[in-house]
């Protein structure tokens, strides 16, 4: 019953919001009482905390399943965007916001986290992208990796970003494209005017 109720608080939260979501909400929409959610969970802090963690968890063993596919670096990057956008339900941003504002710890351990997967895998993929080519070899690894980092939540800011003028799934699209081509050779320009050809079609 525990992991039913992270899974439907999960999708509640991500579509509705941390703070939209009561829990009398989500006894409701699981069609179970309230005091069987506060037998699991002491308060509603305690349910976000597991809700974040198990989604967390997820979004990382789906990274490590694409990582082992061994994909072209700049492919390997798409396919990354791809999942954690389907994940997170398009990057839907009152969530994130609800969560940062209302649950400030829960949000500042999350992104700790982030940014330690984030970090391994991106350093990983340029490492490797120099190797095969399609990455240029004099670029700065670690700098590239905290501005790509940085950028990825940045753009998640709607007061600079508003969603009528950038679009999520095309903001995302154009962002990854200004990185990949901030660093690539020849050689990756042709995997990534070929990837834009198929994501367009």
């Amino acid at each position: 019953m525990k992991e039913k109720i992270v899974e439907k608080a999960n999708d509640l939260f991500l579509n509705l919001g941390f703070k939209s979501v009561t829990m009398d909400d989500l006894a409701s929409e699981m069609g179970i009482s309230k005091k069987t959610i506060y037998t699991h969970f002491q308060n509603k802090t305690k349910l976000v905390e597991a809700t974040t963690d198990h989604l967390f968890c997820s979004i990382c063993s789906g990274i490590d399943d694409i990582l082992a596919q061994n994909l072209d670096p700049i492919e390997e990057l798409y396919a990354i965007k791809t999942f954690v956008m389907h994940h997170l339900k398009n990057e839907k941003t009152a969530p994130i916001h609800q969560l940062e504002k209302y649950y400030p710890k829960i949000h500042q351990g999350l992104k700790t986290k982030q940014f330690e997967v984030f970090q391994e895998c991106v350093v990983d993929n340029l490492k490797r992208g120099i190797e095969t080519g399609v990455f240029r070899k004099n670029i700065d690894i670690e700098f590239i990796s905290r501005i790509y980092f940085i950028g990825t939540n940045g753009i998640k800011d709607k007061n600079m970003f508003p969603e009528l003028m950038f679009p999520v799934g095309k903001l995302m699209d154009d962002y990854l494209e200004y990185h990949i081509l901030g660093i690539t050779t020849e050689k990756g320009r042709t995997i990534l005017n070929n990837l834009i050809k198929e994501h367009q079609i």
